[in-house]
């Protein structure tokens, strides 16, 4: 496929928080004005070396916390993007925690020409926020949101976390009712996991808290089905949109085309190589000084890898992949097995096929989707 014809994406990770939550595995640096300044520095010398070959479409920040930053800190950041990018980007979205959504930062950002504002509520029940260790509390998620609409963001997204610690369907419902009467563009719903050396893995280890997959699910069909009957499009297994408002850089991603990473930990798709930066400040820094630039966990991307992960990321999405599509992307001698594979899956009810060629999970492959994975790599490629 031509580079020319894909879409290209800048993530840039800013990996500053002002407390670990407890179920937090990223790699995170605490906001000393120091450590600021020299991960400014670093980003702007990585920004002026990366040698892009067309100007960038989206632009996502994430963390960490990227709303923990000063507004003259957003500024000089944005600046930097923008130099880089070539143009201002179709979509440009910024993470930021309820408690950092201030007025000046929302007007630089808006300024910048940031178009999406993705917001980590989490949970509007204050015991299911301390339990999770966020900061913030429900009364300031209500003030951050009508601040952001104040300063005129018509693009707006909440994450929400589901199956909590002591979360049963009605705290559920609870949080989800209220999250619709928000009305935002956009809503991403993920089932609380347990990453290793985080402290609710510790607290489960311990017995202190307790995991039911089986009700995990049926909160997952219950999420599914209210935001669907509020009128939100479930277009990826955890992502909700009102029409038009599905975030494009993600569907960028799942699409498997490509993307830049910047900062420390950042990962990059870009020119058939998959790579990471260094998920330590002083590495990445070491990195972004040298000559010549350094890579961690190089990958040389083949067309069968690059099918592999279209179509299983492919299947998360409401629209589902196309066979004809991959054959005029890949080429038909790649796919393989991969058409009796689909027809198992078929006969296990865990997908559709409608005029033999748009293949979707049904709501019980949805459930399934990381077994269905697993099972595609093994039996397809």
């Amino acid at each position: 496929m031509n580079a020319l014809e894909t879409g290209l994406g800048l993530y840039l990770h800013v990996p500053f928080c002002a407390s670990t939550c407890d179920f937090c595995a990223f790699y995170q640096e605490k906001p000393h004005r120091k450590e600021l300044d020299r991960y400014l520095d670093g980003i702007e010398k990585e920004l002026q070396w990366i040698q892009m070959d067309r100007p960038v479409d989206t632009v996502f920040w994430g963390g960490g916390t990227p709303g923990l930053l000063p507004a003259g800190d957003l500024q000089r950041l944005g600046e930097a993007v923008l130099n880089a990018a070539g143009q201002r980007p179709i979509e440009w979205t910024v993470e930021m925690a309820p408690s950092t959504v201030k007025d000046d930062k929302l007007q630089v950002l808006k300024d910048l020409g940031v178009t999406r504002i993705s917001m980590g509520v989490q949970s509007f029940d204050e015991k299911s926020l301390e339990g999770l260790g966020r900061l913030h509390r429900p009364k300031q998620i209500y003030q951050a949101y009508d601040r952001i609409r104040d300063a005129g963001f018509e693009s707006v997204n909440l994450d929400l976390m589901i199956a909590l610690p002591g979360q049963g369907k009605i705290e559920l419902e609870k949080d989800l009712k209220e999250a619709c009467r928000l009305d935002p563009e956009h809503l991403s719903t993920y089932c609380l996991t347990f990453e290793e050396d985080t402290a609710l893995w510790v607290k489960l280890s311990q017995g202190k808290i307790k995991q039911d997959l089986e009700l995990d699910a049926e909160m997952y069909e219950s999420t599914w089905d209210q935001l669907t009957s509020a009128g939100y499009n479930h277009y990826e297994i955890s992502n909700f949109s009102k029409p038009g408002r599905e975030c494009l850089h993600n569907i960028n991603t799942w699409k498997m085309k490509e993307w830049i990473g910047v900062g420390p930990s950042a990962a990059s798709q870009f020119q058939n190589i998959r790579y990471s930066n260094a998920a330590d400040m002083d590495n990445w820094l070491e990195q972004v000084d040298s000559d010549v630039q350094s890579r961690c966990e190089v990958v040389k991307l083949s067309q069968e890898d690059l099918l592999e992960d279209a179509v299983i990321f492919g299947l998360r999405m409401g629209e589902g992949i196309s066979i004809e599509s991959l054959s005029r992307r890949f080429g038909e001698e790649s796919l393989g097995s991969l058409t009796s594979f689909f027809d198992s899956l078929k006969e296990e009810d865990l997908v559709t096929i409608t005029h033999g060629d748009k293949v979707c999970l049904t709501m019980k492959g949805k459930l399934l989707a990381d077994r269905i994975a697993i099972e595609l790599l093994e039996a397809a490629f």
